[in-house]
């Protein structure tokens, strides 16, 4: 979510000043993401995201809710005319590297060697190449490389 759309602080923030922390707030549990990836991949109304997740509907009326209210999805009405359906908002697509990088360490980590699992590929049927976070000059980052420095 942009700074513009953001509403005033929420007293209840893990951590206030931890951007990691105030995502993990807004979509760090199982349905939130989940919901996300597959509107990615596609699904628009309530029944497809119940479908394709198993979601209990209470959980997921839940979840819809918020991802609406803290600017990930939007409502619109459906093609059809008859229902409403539930798309990404900008903020709800800048949350594709992190469902990438999940699911690439997934790939590496949750699954046995030779354990069959979807992969995602690009337009041209392509898997997806690994994200590696680079620097300015193009040298890997990693945990060693790179600190957390507060801006105030």
């Amino acid at each position: 979510m942009s700074r513009t759309t953001m509403r005033a602080p929420n007293p209840g923030w893990t951590d206030p000043d931890c951007p990691v922390a105030r995502t993990l707030d807004l979509v760090g549990d199982r349905w939130s993401l989940l919901v996300i990836r597959d509107a990615m991949d596609g699904a628009r109304s309530f029944t497809e995201f119940q479908r394709r997740t198993g979601i209990a509907r209470n959980i997921l009326t839940d979840r819809l809710r918020k991802l609406t209210a803290h600017g990930l999805l939007a409502q619109r009405t459906a093609p059809s005319g008859r229902r409403q359906e539930y798309v990404l908002t900008d903020a709800g697509r800048d949350l594709f590297p992190v469902i990438l990088t999940l699911r690439q360490w997934g790939e590496r980590h949750a699954f046995a060697s030779g354990e069959t699992h979807s992969i995602l590929v690009d337009q041209h049927g392509s898997p997806v190449p690994e994200i590696a976070p680079t620097s300015a000059d193009g040298t890997l980052l990693d945990t060693d490389t790179t600190h957390v420095q507060k801006t105030r």
